[in-house]
């Protein structure tokens, strides 16, 4: 938030209109410090994901394995052997288990996209594997724009914006719009190149009249 400080005392900065733009886990961050903070005017969000880190991994690693050409039950193998991996990081199952899981499919070509270490002792501690976005999403009371790509490799679009409808709900705000880019995965560009110059037209064009309708019609506090 000092950040957010010295943008408003700014003499040509209006202090009633600063926004936060978040990408992928900077969209769960930015809604996080639109929930406890008065000076955010506004939420930009791409690939906002709406599900735990866990059950992100989880679908971005079936998906991933997926792209690369495998079958589904190289996918759903992934899926299993990530379950009790994470049941280990939670101290659910003993290490053994967990090794046992891993070796199961470490020889396995696909086995790079269960983002797993071969050893189990050097998974690490993943302190916030649980945690819930959609409470901090209900918590925020301000115009917020939502983009997410059609063919997202890493975040469950339909997943997240059902947390995002739930708790714009529960939050009282009217003010949130949904926007799926066709064309796009988790960046907002075309063909999957991560390239300015193929930034979605679409974006580019929603992004600035929704900022021009917020900024201006005084939805903004």
């Amino acid at each position: 938030m000092r950040v957010v400080d010295e943008l408003a005392a700014r003499p040509d900065i209006d202090a009633g209109r600063i926004g936060l733009w978040g990408f992928s886990q900077g969209a769960w961050v930015a809604p996080l410090a639109a929930s406890r903070s008065t000076k955010i005017a506004y939420l930009v969000l791409l690939a906002s994901t709406g599900v735990t880190p866990a059950e992100q991994m989880l679908y971005g690693t079936a998906r991933h394995v997926r792209m690369a050409g495998f079958d589904e039950d190289a996918a759903e193998r992934v899926v299993s052997v990530r379950r009790v991996v994470d049941e280990f990081r939670r101290g659910r199952v003993p290490i053994e288990e967990a090794q046992r899981a891993v070796d199961g499919i470490r020889n396995e070509a696909f086995f790079p996209y269960a983002y797993v270490p071969e050893v189990v002792e050097r998974a690490a501690i993943w302190r916030d594997m649980d945690f819930d976005p959609e409470p901090v999403f209900a918590n925020v009371r301000v115009p917020t724009l939502l983009f997410y790509g059609e063919d997202d490799e890493w975040s469950p679009m339909e997943a997240s914006t059902a947390a995002w409808e739930r708790a714009s709900g529960r939050a009282g705000n009217p003010d949130v719009l949904v926007v799926r880019l066709p064309g796009t995965t988790h960046f907002p560009t075309l063909g999957g190149v991560e390239s300015i110059e193929r930034v979605s037209p679409e974006y580019e064009r929603t992004l600035l009249e929704w900022l021009d309708r917020v900024t201006r019609s005084g939805s903004v506090r």
